[in-house]
């Protein structure tokens, strides 16, 4: 049987749907020229097609195909003048999207699989350079063998592509300028795994989590202080597939038989130092007592009479064995006083922000702020905002900032201004009502790519997102959540996999792309370089004439907003790193 070859560009996303014709979905392999810094990355996409079914393997292990004989199709990679593992290649799988199709997202461990006639396998091959590398340039190569059964293996073809490295060792993801702030939802781990919450095991799941986090320069870690301050993102009005998304207080409380409250901080202590452990040490995000999502209808409000805010706290009562939870707005106050001592007593109380996802009502957020300051005097403040309104107030303790992208397009005079003015952090975020630029399975890879290049270019600090493993029920199978208003893709970066270990994907891996990228620049105007030639060299690149034309009522299409060419993004960052590498600033 013929097997086609094909090779891609990393932001490749390959469709298996409808309306697919009986030849390759791609045409001749492209010639594909990188180029790194030492400390770095590169990676492309291979692409395998035959009109037969067959088994693609990136290992070395032995394969059959347990329905019988089929041609077995293993892919080689080798990166002559470097060390020996520095090339590594990955079986991509497809999920499921909104429009029914399969779509490339998930980096799978496993080292073969299935392919079914008619059906393209995408292979992600990535390369890391280490610090000691030799500047020049590289052409990795890839081979592909078949045989079946007990044949010996014969050649399918090479492909290769050259990487460029100049003279130039780029930072370590913990010491990148960007911010990078993605919401933990860790609750949601111990569910996946069939775990105990807080244990053990959970821990060390939890432990594999953070470490790709720290991969991706994270910059904060989270903390949820009460009971399902989310309600449950709504789940409870999904009459036909709901999920369990309820998020769970790190605290254990307890109220002694003697009336004694106490409150254990063991689970809280260990994910922070956990998180710091793996560098993820500038911020801890403290949620669940400020704007608590109400769903009153559901029965999802307050707790409290006397607290206009839904705060639940569940403890265990001693005296009657059973669990009940706080009604009595002075013993709230007491457990968030001995919150704020923890953090104090730790070292860490300038690092911590209590944080309010989505404020509406601005007299409502400023009496609940004012009652947890009574409460807790040290804290500091942070919220995630749709409209640029609060952040003019200058509310006392509340220092950090993060926009929603559809406020910075509607009101970028009034945003620019308080960008240049702002005394905290400020940085952009993007959920499920914003089409573009995004990380949906429906979105253009390359959009992830270019989130922290917008960052960049709207002088902001960073990004946030709220969903790193916000997966529904089996997200292996389905990872669509309330859709479609939560596009599918939008509750996660990664995946659980089966080892207790995230199964990464494209929009994480073309992420940490443009992170890199943003250092990239971040270092060249810092050594330098002219920050407006710069920025009209990235106007190559972003397509409006004006920022309005980012909002959802422009109704502009990704591809009238943005260039989606990784030549376009990798003659850009290319240039940077000879100009870089020219002006001799090899190390930092």
């Amino acid at each position: 049987m013929p097997i086609q070859l094909g090779l891609e560009h990393e932001s490749f996303k390959y469709v298996f749907g409808i309306l697919h014709k009986f030849s390759a979905p791609f045409g001749e392999p492209k010639s594909i020229s990188l180029t790194c810094g030492r400390n770095d990355r590169a990676a492309v996409q291979l692409l395998i097609y035959s009109d037969e079914e067959m088994l693609v393997s990136v290992g070395a292990d032995p394969c059959f195909y347990e329905r019988g004989p089929i041609e077995i199709v293993r892919v080689d990679v080798d990166a002559p003048g470097l060390k020996p593992g520095a090339i590594k290649a990955n079986l991509i799988g497809l999920v499921e999207d909104d429009d029914r199709q399969l779509k490339s997202d998930m980096i799978l461990p496993q080292t073969s699989i299935h392919v079914e006639k008619r059906r393209a396998q995408p292979v992600w091959v990535e390369l890391e350079l280490d610090r000691d590398v030799k500047p020049g340039r590289y052409e990795p190569r890839i081979t592909v063998y078949r045989h079946t059964l007990f044949e010996d293996e014969t050649p399918v073809g090479e492909l290769s592509f050259e990487v460029h490295v100049a003279d130039v060792t780029l930072n370590d993801p913990a010491d990148h300028g960007f911010y990078l702030d993605l919401w933990q939802h860790n609750a949601n781990i111990a569910r996946k795994y069939d775990v105990e919450l807080w244990s053990d095991r959970h821990f060390e799941i939890i432990e594999n989590y953070v470490a790709s986090l720290s991969a991706l320069g994270q910059k904060a870690s989270t903390l949820v202080v009460s009971e399902i301050p989310w309600s449950g993102q709504s789940s409870c009005y999904d009459r036909i597939d709901p999920a369990n998304l309820f998020e769970y207080n790190i605290v254990q409380v307890t109220k002694r038989p003697d009336g004694e409250w106490h409150y254990d901080f063991g689970a809280l202590n260990r994910y922070v130092e956990l998180c710091m452990k793996h560098r993820i040490e500038q911020e801890i995000e403290v949620f669940g007592l400020l704007n608590i999502w109400m769903l009153e209808d559901a029965g999802y409000g307050r707790v409290i009479e006397a607290l206009d805010d839904a705060v639940r706290i569940r403890y265990f009562d001693g005296a009657s064995r059973t669990y009940k939870y706080m009604r009595d707005k002075d013993e709230l106050a007491a457990y968030v006083t001995a919150l704020e001592r923890n953090f104090i007593d730790r070292g860490w109380i300038d690092r911590v922000r209590v944080v309010a996802d989505e404020p509406a009502d601005l007299k409502r957020f400023v009496g609940r702020l004012n009652t947890l300051k009574e409460m807790a005097p040290s804290f500091r403040y942070k919220a995630a905002l749709d409209h640029a309104e609060f952040v003019e107030l200058n509310i006392e303790g509340l220092t950090d900032y993060v926009l929603n992208l559809d406020s910075v397009a509607k009101e970028h005079d009034r945003v620019a201004e308080l960008v240049q003015n702002k005394t905290g952090r400020m940085l952009y975020y993007v959920a499920c009502t914003h089409k573009q630029p995004n990380t949906f399975i429906n979105s253009h890879p390359l959009e992830s790519r270019l989130i922290p290049w917008l960052s960049w270019f709207l002088k902001m600090d960073g990004f946030l997102r709220w969903n790193y493993t916000v997966w529904p029920n089996d997200p292996l199978r389905r990872i669509t959540y309330h859709g479609p208003f939560f596009p599918a893709g939008d509750t996660n970066f990664v995946y659980p996999g089966r080892d207790g270990t995230p199964m990464l994907s494209l929009r994480y891996k073309l992420l940490q792309k443009g992170i890199r990228d943003f250092d990239i620049m971040q270092r060249y105007v810092s050594g330098g370089g002219d920050r407006e030639r710069l920025a009209e060299r990235l106007k190559t690149v972003f397509l409006w004439n004006d920022l309005s034309e980012l909002h959802p009522k422009s109704r502009r299409t990704r591809e009238e907003l943005f260039l989606l060419e990784d030549d376009a993004c990798e003659a850009i960052v290319g240039g940077l790193l000879a100009e870089l590498a020219g002006a001799g600033q090899a190390t930092r």
